[in-house]
């Protein structure tokens, strides 16, 4: 479904250049439930943002569903937005319009639909995300999460092959987190739709299968679900179970460090610091039992390579 290849982001003004997206590369498959993870300024929105047709790659290569996002030219891209992808925003009032009801909410995109498909369509949605009996409530009477709910029937009004989502649980709690997770579940197992979320809690991760996390503009580790996890998973009803009934200790996911085409590692941070390699700019890397060891050099490593004039970037 997606197809990210050595990707650049550069925002420029007059005064500087923001390099937002460093090559970065990302494959999701078709009817994937996947999550993006990453610190504010990581440039996860970013790619978002590009994903969604909402911004357009500096450099590199970007196919979505088939759709090379580099060469479609303006009207392309529009008739992409339409109906490739539908996208939901942490913010509400980015998703919604306060004054009108959850019906009609949903047919707002559904305009240029006849009066009769339009409400046929929208009561349709709002069943499928268990909103049908509040369909007549307007946003100040539904609860965050229901809001939420009627936002992800909007992103779903023009049959997307892709879903969107940016922090969809970033303002509710943590029982609500659960249920919409759950939701996200229900729509990319019974609709074969893949899912792409967004967010910086890496708590999410025990939601879904594949998590990838970025840093500094590049894919810098996956996050892959434990079978005996994913067992686990299967006997419980809903994720909100999952979240009670896991051991503190039990590791759900297991980590991979990405490796590009030039050999280079984005080590995560946690782990230089244990090893005493925070802030520098050099590691001694030894060949052991067919393992690469990474270790913090010592003095007389860095005094040689001084000398050397060795290269000290990494």
């Amino acid at each position: 479904m997606i197809e990210c290849e050595n990707l650049v982001k550069i925002y420029k003004t007059r005064d500087f250049e923001v390099l937002a997206l460093q090559g970065l590369d990302l494959n999701v498959e078709r009817g994937e439930l996947m999550a993006i993870i990453g610190n504010s300024g990581s440039g996860k929105s970013t790619l978002l943002n590009m994903l969604g047709g909402l911004d357009r790659p500096s450099a590199g290569r970007l196919l979505v569903d088939g759709h090379d996002l580099l060469k479609l030219n303006d009207r392309q891209l529009i008739d992409y937005k339409r109906r490739t992808v539908g996208f939901v925003w942490q913010n509400n009032a980015r998703n919604l319009i306060p004054f009108l009801t959850a019906l009609q909410n949903v047919e707002v995109p559904l305009v240029i639909n006849s009066a009769k498909k339009r409400r046929e369509r929208a009561t349709q949605l709002l069943e499928t995300v268990g909103l049908g009996s509040r369909k007549h409530n307007k946003l100040h009477q539904l609860s965050g999460g229901e809001q939420q709910r009627v936002a992800i029937a909007i992103s779903l009004a023009n049959n997307p092959s892709l879903l969107l989502a940016d922090e969809p649980t970033g303002s509710v709690d943590q029982t609500t987190t659960g249920m919409i997770f759950d939701l996200f579940r229900s729509l990319n197992r019974e609709m074969n739709l893949t899912i792409v979320i967004v967010t910086h809690d890496r708590q999410l991760s025990r939601q879904v299968g594949r998590v990838v996390a970025i840093r500094d503009g590049r894919t810098s580790s996956e996050l892959l679900l434990r079978q005996s996890y994913l067992e686990k998973m299967k006997n419980l009803e809903s994720l909100e179970e999952v979240g009670h009934e896991q051991d503190e200790s039990e590791q759900s996911h297991e980590e991979l460090v990405v490796l590009d085409r030039s050999g280079r590692l984005q080590i995560p941070r946690e782990y230089l610091e244990q090893i005493g390699v925070k802030g520098r700019r050099m590691v001694k890397a030894e060949l052991a039992d067919n393992k690469i060891v990474l270790t913090a050099p010592n003095e007389d490593d860095l005094a040689s390579s001084h000398e050397k004039g060795a290269d000290s970037s990494f």
